[in-house]
This record gives structure tokens, sequence and C-alpha cells, in this order.
């Protein structure tokens, strides 16, 4: 699959973005269950971008032993896929509400989708990211990107991606990231060093709707 742009007689669906700024995560997982559990079959798809304060989150099936040493840092379980991951200031966090009924996408088309955001993305500042089988997510040189985590209900997704730009990295040390020991993490700028946070936002949103045919004239927050 490649991010080309859709044919000219393809239609493409609104969608609305909200730049959330930093935010803690509580209200924004909280926010993102109530938009979903209140949104009915004429709802917008949104699209919410935030940078987190620092949090460690777990998924559904997270392990305990992956949490390796207690800190100061908040640890919060959420309803999402996958094992514990760090957020934090300088990682784009990504939050796609669809209705991937609507759009006839299952949960493997669409993380397919999210990870080819990634790349072509990356590909804009002369970086090459890749898939790894079995692992979800995007990895430069073997070394984590981008992760996603999704959650569907009732046919509407989510949760979604979170891209290294210019964080810590140091928190990943007090976790097994994802799942898996020993994973190297990196990030955006140890690749690409004048890449800045909120054009990297903007070229994620344009990435975005290209590869999944929205349309980004749409309103806007």
């Amino acid at each position: 699959m490649t991010g080309a742009a859709a044919k000219p007689d393809t239609p493409r669906l609104p969608l609305k973005v909200r730049r959330l700024g930093r935010c803690a995560y509580g209200p924004v997982f909280d926010d993102m269950r109530r938009f979903t559990d209140a949104r009915t079959p004429a709802s917008c798809d949104e699209l919410w971008l935030v940078e987190h304060e620092p949090v460690l989150t777990q998924g559904l099936a997270g392990r305990p032993e992956h949490v390796l040493r207690v800190s100061d840092i908040p640890l919060i379980q959420t309803d999402r896929g996958g094992q514990v991951t760090y957020h934090g200031p300088g990682q784009l966090v990504a939050y796609p509400l669809l209705d991937i009924d609507r759009r006839r996408l299952g949960v493997r088309c669409l993380v397919n989708r999210l990870e080819q955001i990634v790349i072509d993305l990356l590909a804009g500042f002369g970086v090459q990211g890749v898939r790894r089988e079995g692992m979800p997510g995007v990895y430069v040189e073997r070394a984590k990107i981008a992760s996603i985590g999704l959650k569907v209900r009732r046919g509407r997704c989510y949760h979604g991606l979170a891209f290294n730009i210019d964080l810590d990295l140091a928190p990943f040390a007090l976790i097994n990231p994802c799942g898996y020991a020993d994973l190297a993490v990196t990030r955006l700028v140890d690749h690409a060093p004048a890449a800045d946070f909120q054009a990297v936002a903007e070229k994620l949103v344009t990435a975005f709707c290209g590869v999944l045919q929205y349309d980004q004239g749409s309103s806007a927050i």
C-alpha cells in the first residue's frame, strides 16, 4: 500500500481536526469514550492531535512485568490493545475517532494505513520508516518511532497513533516498550534535526487525509 492520493473522482469525506495542545491523559481518554458512545451514524469523523503530560499507559492485555520500575510518572490502565507505552511532551499523539463500519475498514487495514501515514511523513524528511512483522508500528533502523493501539466499540474506533518527534526517551527505560524487552526507541529529531513539532503535526494531518481519503478542507478546530 502506498500513500498515493485518491483518484480525482473518489469522493472524500469530511473530517473535523481538533488540535488540543498539551493535556493530561485521563481527561482526553474519558472524552474519547464519551464521544464514541454519543456519536450517531451521521456524526463527522474526527482526528484529535495532542501532546500529553508524562504518563505510562497500559493496554487491556498488559502484563505487569513489563513495567520494570516504579516512578513518579503515573500509570493508567486503558481499554486499548497492546501493552505498556510512554507518552510525554515532544510526542505527537493522533487519535482517529472514526466510524470504521461506515468506512468499511477492518482493524488490520486501519493499522496498516496508520503505519503508512507515518512512513509517508518520514519519507518527506528523507527518513526510511519500515514495518516489522507481528509488531505493529513504524521503525527506523530497527528502533521504534511510532506506536499504534486501538479500541473498536460498535464499529467506531478510538485511541490511535503516538509518533516520537522530540521527546525525552529516558522514561522508556522504565518499561519494556509495547511489551518487548530491549526494544530500542527513537525520535524524528535524531534523524531529521530540523524537524519542528507543529510543522510535523500539520504534515501528519495532510498525510492522514491523503491516505484515508478525507477532505483536508473540512472543519478544523
